[in-house]
């Protein structure tokens, strides 16, 4: 399993169920804001994706983007739901996978018209290319329906605005189609999810929607034949089976986005804070070359005996305060009592075995941050003695 997770968003209810039945045992989350999250692992073991609701627009969209990526610094984020067609060859319940993305409401307005100043983002060349090679292979229909009609899959631009578009005739909605008139759908919230990605550092952000409507006064008629719920269905199943190929992609467990080095520099494969008491490490600092240690032992990091004791410790006092229920304190401790056992063995399978159980322990705990963190770092010490 990789050990940072995907996050998926999305703006709706009905389009956050839609996701969430795709995930095994979603734990709660909170975040110190009030955001509630939930984190669970697909089917397949392969990827932990943490779930989220932004609500519509653009703006909350962002906020809470932002905060899902600095809460759990995932390797992508997919943000996924309903959008409207903006032509007529674009069927309803297709899925359309953001190529680009306008924020179109950007612009001037001078004395001959509206001229358009939008915001553009681009999807990352990787993801773009696993998307596609998923729709050629077909092999997310799996997930459909028994007897649901497989849709169209879709890559092209999606324009988000503040505004829901009903209509085909009015003066905005001449003004999108011929301003933007590549743009296959229209929606309210992916300019604000691919603004915050690309903030940090760059962070892939796919965009998926499935078509509920035609952005043309027939919303309400659509709506109340259930296309919204089949359109929902359809961008969920395209976009869980997305995030298990991008699970299957390397990522080094670095935070997203190291800078590149210049030639002959050489950097450290690994950035690791530890800190007592539930405290939080950050480091802010430009580029750094070669070995950086602030406040830290090297040999302290490699005890993986004390760290594990430390653990412990720090388990049965949040068990006291409330932060960890019985069953998961004690799944917890029979995890640990593994992690014991098996690196008493001076095999390298014993280490192997001792793993495997700390990342079972890590995603017990992943809903308390401190002590996820903890066992990160044990985690850490135990492979620096492989």
């Amino acid at each position: 399993m990789n050990e940072r997770p995907i996050v998926i968003l999305t703006a709706l209810d009905l389009e956050y169920q839609a996701v969430r039945k795709y995930l095994a045992e979603p734990r709660l989350h909170r975040h110190r804001a009030g955001t509630r999250f939930e984190v669970g692992e697909f089917a397949d073991g392969r990827c932990r994706a943490v779930l989220g609701l932004v609500g519509k627009g653009n703006q909350p969209a962002a906020v809470i983007a932002e905060r899902a990526i600095n809460e759990f610094d995932p390797f992508a984020l997919l943000f996924v739901g309903i959008a409207g067609a903006l032509w007529p060859d674009i069927g309803l319940g297709d899925v359309v996978v953001a190529t680009h993305v306008y924020a179109y409401h950007g612009g001037t307005s001078e004395d001959d018209g509206f001229k358009a100043r939008p915001r553009v983002w681009e999807i990352s060349h990787a993801p773009d290319q696993i998307a596609r090679h998923l729709y050629r292979s077909g092999s997310w229909t799996r997930r459909l329906a028994d007897g649901a009609a497989v849709p169209g899959v879709r890559f092209g631009p999606i324009a988000a605005g503040e505004v829901v578009q009903d209509s085909a005739i009015s003066a905005h909605a001449q003004w999108v189609r011929q301003t933007y008139n590549d743009a296959l759908a229209i929606e309210m919230e992916a300019a604000g999810v691919a603004q915050a990605g690309h903030l940090n550092r760059s962070l892939p952000v796919v965009v998926v929607r499935g078509i509920s409507d035609r952005a043309d006064g027939t919303k309400v008629a659509t709506d109340g034949r259930g296309w919204q719920a089949d359109a929902v269905a359809n961008a969920a199943a395209f976009a869980t089976a997305l995030a298990e190929e991008l699970a299957r992609e390397p990522h080094d467990g670095r935070s997203a986005g190291v800078a590149g080095k210049a030639e002959g520099e050489t950097m450290t494969e690994s950035v690791r804070n530890v800190a007592d008491g539930y405290a939080r490490v950050g480091v802010q600092a430009g580029r750094i070359y070669g070995n950086v240690s602030i406040g830290h032992q090297p040999e302290a990091v490699l005890d993986w005996a004390a760290q594990l004791a430390d653990l412990r410790d720090r388990l049965a006092k949040a068990h006291a305060s409330g932060e960890v229920d019985d069953a998961t304190c004690a799944a917890a401790e029979e995890e640990m009592i593994v992690v014991a056992e098996s690196l008493g063995a001076s095999a390298k399978s014993g280490k192997d075995r001792a793993l495997v159980a700390l990342k079972r322990l890590r995603g017990l705990l992943l809903d308390v941050v401190g002590l996820a963190a903890a066992v990160t770092s044990v985690i850490a010490a135990v492979r620096g003695e492989l």
